[in-house]
């Protein structure tokens, strides 16, 4: 069992078609923090904000660093959302941002993050790095790298690394296990290239799942072998 984790959500994973939030979905997912929890496992939370906005896909012409702080701004929506999910089903949750917003959330501080993680709070970790182009992978990386986080567990729509995208190559091979230099070697974009050098750099495991696997958050902060797991 991981002592203190990253977890990583993508903003469409906890959406719908028939709107930007699933509760149905985010409720699940609470459920499985809220239990490894109580289990002891401290629990940090970055979710993505591609429900509300994908870059320029809107606006093309649009200028790179406008549409990169609007994405930020979406996933402080998100943060806020399950952040009070998290409220409504018993648990203690707070938005940290590496930006001021006034009384919305707290300004990410490292000492305050320990202090809040020894209190049993989620911490979700929203507005990137407060820069444009970097990614939400890449804050998830940095906090973890930050916190000294003993893995990262990236929740996606598939259930692991492939060689080759299996919704195109039926005979796509699922890794079990793949070295993190061998994601940037043979460019596979399971996650961002910055979040593997710094996952390479500082050792820190990473594993890749379904959202969809039952109990997939908790066998994953349990050191079950789901998914794939990439090694440092």
């Amino acid at each position: 069992m991981y002592k203190r984790i990253v977890l990583k959500l993508s903003g469409e994973a906890i959406s719908s078609s028939a709107g930007n939030f699933d509760n149905d979905i985010i409720a699940g997912i609470v459920e499985q923090i809220k239990k490894i929890i109580e289990q002891g496992t401290q629990v940090t939370l970055v979710i993505g904000g591609g429900n509300f906005w994908r870059g320029r896909s809107a606006n093309p012409a649009m200028d790179r660093t406008k549409a990169d702080q609007i994405g930020m701004l979406a996933t402080v929506m998100n943060a806020i959302y399950v952040a009070d999910f998290i409220r409504q089903k018993g648990g203690d949750a707070t938005v940290m941002t590496p930006i001021k917003i006034g009384t919305v959330t707290e300004e990410f501080s490292k000492d305050l993050a320990e202090k809040y993680l020894a209190e049993k709070k989620v911490l979700i970790f929203a507005a990137g790095i407060g820069h444009p182009f970097f990614s939400t992978d890449t804050v998830t990386a940095l906090r973890a790298c930050e916190l000294s986080a003993d893995a990262i567990l990236f929740a996606k729509n598939i259930d692991g690394v492939y060689d080759k995208d299996p919704a195109v190559y039926p005979d796509a091979k699922k890794f079990d296990e793949i070295p993190c230099k061998d994601i940037v070697e043979k460019n596979l974009k399971v996650i961002d290239i910055a979040a593997a050098n710094l996952c390479y750099e500082q050792k820190i495991p990473v594993v890749l799942f379904g959202l969809a696997e039952e109990n997939g958050i908790v066998r994953a902060a349990n050191g079950e072998k789901i998914g794939t797991v990439v090694t440092v």
